[in-house]
C-alpha cells in the first residue's frame, strides 16, 4: 500500500516538497530567532511582522531553489518560475501574517503564532507552485 502511493508522482512530490519545506522551515526559525534577539522590543507588531517576514523569505528562497532543482526538476525559464514562486511566497506570506493576527492575542507574538502561522500557509503553497509555478514541469 505504501510502495503504490509513493510511485504515484504527485504524492512522491509532495514528499519531497515537505523535505524542502522542512529545511526552509529551519532556515526560517533560525532567521526568526536571531532577529528576535536582535530587534528591540520584537513584542510589538510592526518589529514582529517585519522580522517574521524576512525570516520567512529567507526560507523561501532556499526552498525555491531545492523545489526547482530536485521536487519538480524543472528546466523551465528559473526568472518566470521565480517570479511565480516568489508571488505564491507572498500570498502564503499574506495567510500567514493574516493567521498570526488572529491567534496572536492567545499565543502571544512568539514561536507558537509563527508555527501556527508558518504550518497554516504548507498546502496553500505546495498547490499553486505545483499548478502554476511549476506547472510546465512533465
Amino acid at each position: 500500500m505504501i510502495g503504490s502511493l509513493t510511485a504515484r508522482r504527485g504524492v512522491r512530490q509532495f514528499v519531497k516538497f515537505g523535505i524542502v519545506g522542512a529545511s526552509g522551515f529551519i532556515v526560517n526559525l533560525v532567521i526568526f530567532t536571531l532577529l528576535q534577539r536582535v530587534v528591540p522590543d520584537h513584542t510589538r507588531p510592526l518589529q514582529y511582522n517585519v522580522i517574521y517576514s524576512i525570516a520567512f523569505f529567507a526560507g523561501g528562497v532556499s526552498n525555491y531553489y531545492f523545489n526547482r532543482v530536485w521536487t519538480f526538476r524543472s528546466t523551465g525559464h528559473a526568472v518566470r518560475e521565480g517570479a511565480q514562486f516568489l508571488t505564491v511566497s507572498a500570498i502564503a506570506l499574506g495567510v500567514g501574517l493574516g493567521v498570526s493576527a488572529l491567534v496572536a492575542p492567545w499565543l502571544g507574538h512568539g514561536h507558537k503564532t509563527w508555527l501556527v502561522a508558518t504550518l497554516s500557509g504548507i498546502v496553500v503553497n505546495f498547490f499553486l507552485n505545483k499548478y502554476w509555478t511549476f506547472k510546465d514541469v512533465r
